[in-house]
């Protein structure tokens, strides 16, 4: 999965570094940041914790499940 490599080396130090890279992701509250990925097919829900630069991935799913949840506290 390309998204997830491209996570796993980003250095990212605030929220706009990710709007930078991936300008459709949603920066939300709690430090949550959601993108699409396959082509919108799914959402991916990550808490970016960016001084210690560690990207826990907290949700992925269709785009119906998304809606089920409340994308800042999973």
């Amino acid at each position: 999965m390309a998204w997830y490599q491209d996570v796993k080396h980003a250095r990212w130090r605030t929220p706009a570094d990710i709007k930078q890279v991936y300008r459709n992701a949603s920066i939300l509250g709690h430090n949550r940041v959601v993108f699409n990925v396959k082509g919108n097919q799914y959402r991916v829900i990550v808490a970016v914790h960016y001084e210690q630069a560690i990207v826990y991935i907290r949700f992925v799913g269709t785009h119906a499940a998304y809606n089920e949840i409340d994308a800042e506290s999973v």
